[in-house]
């Protein structure tokens, strides 16, 4: 049926007429008519594909590339999902029960009102067991392929490397709203800006998920395991949390918790800011350990901020614009819609940060009044350690990115035009010489 077929190392392509066929007949497998035959679209390139309204119960999508497509409404359940590309797909008010979705790339994929109750999203793992355990796997003379297919998406969403335990389940700034995810096992997941206000959780296990700056407000938790989840920036207005087991999640340091001096450089700073230097004060926080802390939508631009530690901090909407950041320490922090633009992060540390659509470009410089000079100021990456950063979107217009790590970051629609690249480590390519 498909042009190739699939093998540990190759990827489907399906014409519009074979694909047809492939679906005709799964149609009728479900239904148990003659000629039926369980569709098989494991590593399918269907992305953009339109499978909406569709009865795919039980159907054999492992590693398949379905980014942008479309499956809203349409009936998953019991279907073999591992290591699926569904980003900026539309899956609202689809049935994904009892899915497996272990190591699916689910970044700001539309589950509104979907049904995952029971779905499978650990992070990914070498073997298919899981789901041949809920009847939605290989038979057992296929199981020696279906090995090797779970093995090639791991290898593919890895960019060659597997690791012990596979990778986590990406549903990094999805749409949950309303969707049903009562019993669905989310341990290690990244739901980092994800949107899951009145979502169904009850029962569901998010034991060590990633959580920073998502939205749980109104969201049903009878029952829900948070232990050891990372809940910095975590919204959970109207929450009843009586019940869950909450006791050992990394939380917030709000502002308020801090040190007096610390809230009184901030509030100084901004009065800075707002007066042009009339007011207030600079900020030097060189070495301050703000880890974890409640930055979110705070303005330090042109602060000093040499060294210090931000690591897992919710710097969301933040403005740091030509703020000094050299060597600062902001592992895992969550800067997504940040501006930064000209800022200095030379030799900072942003391994697993979260730069989704932050600003990185050039600032321009204004004179003491506040009007432009017509001179701008690069922002400066030279040596910052960015492996595994999140940089979808990410203006890094000139930005100097020398000798930079970029090793597994996620680039997908950044901007680098006249980025200065000289022995940087970008994303599945050797260092740059010279």
């Amino acid at each position: 049926m498909p042009a190739t077929t699939p093998t540990a190392t190759t990827v489907s392509f399906f014409r519009p007429d074979q694909l047809a066929e492939v679906l005709d007949r799964h149609a009728r497998w479900i239904k148990g008519q003659p000629g039926g035959a369980r569709a098989n679209l494991a590593m399918a390139d269907l992305e953009g594909a339109d499978l909406s309204q569709r009865d795919l119960r039980g159907a054999r999508l492992v590693g398949a590339r379905l980014a942008r497509g479309r499956l809203n409404g349409t009936n998953l359940a019991g279907a073999d999902l591992f290591g699926v590309d569904l980003r900026d797909a539309d899956i609202s008010r689809a049935n994904l029960m009892q899915t497996d979705l272990r190591g699916a790339r689910l970044r700001a994929a539309d589950f509104s009102d979907a049904n995952l109750k029971g779905a499978d999203l650990r992070a990914g793992t070498l073997e298919p067991g899981g789901t041949a355990r809920r009847g939605a796997g290989p038979d057992a003379q296929d199981a020696e392929s279906a090995r090797q297919i779970h093995k090639a998406a791991l290898a593919r969403l890895q960019n060659g490397l597997t690791a012990e335990g596979g990778i986590p389940t990406d549903l990094t700034g999805a749409v949950l709203r309303g969707a049903n995810l009562a019993d669905a096992d989310l341990s290690g997941a990244v739901l980092q800006n994800a949107d899951l206000s009145g979502a169904v959780l009850n029962g569901a296990d998010l034991t060590g998920a990633r959580l920073n700056g998502a939205n749980l407000s109104g969201a049903a938790l009878d029952g829900t395991r948070f232990d050891k989840a990372d809940m910095v920036g975590t919204r959970m207005a109207d929450c009843d949390l009586s019940s869950t087991r909450i006791a050992t999640a990394q939380m917030t340091r709000p502002i308020d918790s801090m040190g007096s001096e610390i809230q009184r450089a901030i509030f100084d700073h901004e009065r800075w800011i707002d007066s042009f230097g009339q007011r207030g004060q600079r900020a030097d926080l060189d070495g301050t350990d703000l880890s974890r802390a409640d930055l979110r939508n705070v303005n330090l631009s042109a602060a000093s901020l040499r060294g210090a530690n931000l690591s897992a901090a919710a710097l969301t909407g933040a403005r740091l614009m030509m703020t000094d950041l050299s060597g600062a320490n902001l592992e895992g922090a969550n800067l997504m819609g940040a501006d930064l633009s000209g800022a200095n992060l030379s030799y900072a540390v942003l391994t697993g940060a979260d730069l989704t659509r932050v600003r990185l470009g050039p600032a321009a410089i204004k004179d003491p009044s506040g009007r432009p000079t017509g001179r701008s100021w690069a922002a400066n990456l030279m040596g910052a350690d960015l492996r595994g950063a999140l940089m979808v979107g990410t203006c890094l217009v000139q930005a100097n990115l020398s000798d930079a790590n970029l090793d597994s970051a996620d680039m997908d629609g950044a901007d680098l035009a006249g980025a200065k690249l000289q022995r940087a480590m970008l994303p599945g390519r050797p260092p740059r010489r010279g």
